[in-house]
């Protein structure tokens, strides 16, 4: 069986006897709660980033209440009891049970939702609480929604609910896989599937909707009266959760920045619940902890990022989502048990600190980072040409200008020791003297001294011009190579601009 199943297993077996478990407000600390599920072999403790010999692993942080103390929005604010006035409420049970108060203006008497995600234990119970039907404005079709924000994603394993009052007729769990998203159904609950939500109950789950939200009517019944918990496994019954490193689709169905319980048919004499979420900072792979974020506010989007991953690997983001600055030459991928796929610096030969990842130098070379603001007078994707009218002498990086005498050489190319390419008459490494027996440098080259030897001078000149056409072949073949360097380095910039003039 494999082990991501195992795993899923295994927690709902645990969470099947924990006597007191409530949505975020734990019988003990979120450090030892953590511990308690890595040494059960709930899953693994968090693991180090790099091995004994300095090589890179996959690494992730501990598993925890993703809830403990995040902040929940009840929507309408109202709908909390002792809001709107103070008010009466009963836990039901078979015999009866005595009236209680709530009222939001006493600290003893009142159940804020910052109570769903607190800590408590047996002997301090704390919960959130519903206004009652005696209050009147909950019946169907009203909808009650609680909201909790994560600070960032999270690989959610499964959501716990617990009610202190009979369990909801009819709920909804929702999430948001990133900032800004629309909310996506995670799973439906009701003793009613089809008059409540026109949907079947247990539509069967194959490869090919993987990410179908359930209707159940498991939890629907009325009793217990008290204690009724709720447990949605993320993974239970999804074909590919086995092979979960390998299915984008599902690491996508797991992953929440924001959760919403929605409750549209209550059973409630003032319906109160606690709140847990058990899961892991989503890091790809790439860390092993999550810290504050120093984010700036709205930096993210809609939802402000309040922790980060620490990332290793060379990688950056919130999530580790992406190759650091300067590591791009070859495309980020999350890291797996058997690759740890870090991203690798560019090469640029030591004369540049910036680069982008290039997916057609890529798909040509294995190697995608292509290197920008070359130093050292050279260019290329790797810096390794030399600037045109630029020479590099052997063993040096950087590139020397040919310094060619205006008048006295072709063009202001060089070969690759440095030498000019001369006209007739003409010599020196920079063309600029006449050769002997020759004077006056000019536009054509240098005068012979001699006009009895022009005959010579004429078959000097003409083999003199097939070695700079010769030459010249070489050189404009270079320099084609070169244009097409610079025509992607335009192309490139091109892009920026526009993108820029977009926004």
């Amino acid at each position: 069986m494999p082990s991501i199943v195992v795993r899923q297993l295994v927690t709902l077996f645990l969470l099947s006897f924990w006597p007191f478990i409530c949505l975020g407000t734990w019988l003990e600390t979120p450090t030892e709660f953590a511990r308690r599920d890595a040494s059960s072999g709930h899953f693994p403790t968090h693991s180090e980033c790099y091995n004994s010999q300095g090589t890179a692993e996959q690494c992730v942080p501990e598993f925890e209440n993703a809830a403990f103390r995040k902040p929940v929005e009840v929507s309408p604010t109202e709908f909390t009891c002792g809001v709107r006035r103070p008010s009466r409420f009963r836990h039901q049970t078979r015999a009866g049970g005595a009236d209680l108060h709530c009222d939001a203006r006493i600290a003893d008497q009142s159940h804020p939702p910052a109570l769903l995600t607190d800590f408590n234990d047996e002997t301090n119970a704390t919960w959130w609480q519903s206004i009652t039907m005696e209050e009147g404005g909950v019946q169907y079709p009203t909808t009650v929604n609680l909201t909790l924000r994560l600070g960032k994603a999270y690989e959610i394993t499964y959501v716990r609910l617990k009610f202190a009052n009979p369990r909801p007729e009819s709920f909804v769990l929702y999430k948001k896989t990133k900032a800004g998203d629309a909310w996506s159904p995670w799973q439906y609950y009701s003793g009613s599937c089809r008059a409540t939500f026109d949907l079947p109950e247990r539509a069967p789950i194959l490869r090919a909707n993987e990410t179908i939200a359930q209707c159940t009517g498991e939890f629907a019944d009325i009793l217990p009266l008290r204690g009724g918990n709720i447990v949605f496994s993320t993974l239970e019954g999804r074909p590919s959760a086995g092979n979960l490193e390998e299915s984008d689709v599902l690491q996508d169905w797991v992953t929440a920045t924001e959760i919403m319980v929605s409750l549209v048919r209550l059973n409630t004499n003032g319906d109160e619940i606690d709140f847990a979420v058990g899961g892991r900072c989503k890091c790809n792979g790439h860390a092993n902890r999550c810290v504050k974020s120093s984010t700036e506010p709205g930096e993210v989007g809609i939802l402000e990022a309040q922790l980060a991953c620490d990332c290793q690997h060379n990688t950056a983001g919130v999530d580790c989502q992406q190759c650091a600055p300067f590591f791009m030459d070859r495309p980020w991928r999350r890291a797996t048990e058997t690759e740890a796929n870090e991203c690798l610096p560019c090469n640029c030969n030591g004369l540049s600190n910036r680069c982008f990842f290039d997916a057609k130098l890529f798909e040509k070379t294995a190697h995608g980072g292509h290197c920008i603001d070359c130093a050292g007078n050279t260019q290329g994707p790797h810096c390794e040409h030399c600037l045109p009218d630029h020479w590099r002498r052997h063993g040096e990086q950087h590139c020397r200008p040919c310094q060619c005498n205006q008048i006295g050489a072709v063009d202001g190319q060089c070969d690759e020791g440095g030498q000019c390419r001369c006209k007739a008459g003409v010599e020196g490494q920079f063309c600029d003297r006449c050769a002997d027996g020759y004077h006056d440098i000019g536009p054509m080259g240098c005068s012979s001294n001699d006009s009895s030897t022009n005959g010579s001078k004429e078959v000097e000149l003409k083999t003199k011009r097939l070695q700079m056409a010769e030459f010249d072949i070489q050189y404009k073949r270079r320099s084609v190579e070169l244009v097409e360097l610079q025509i992607v380095e335009l192309q490139r910039k091109l892009g920026r601009y526009e993108v820029e003039a977009e926004g």
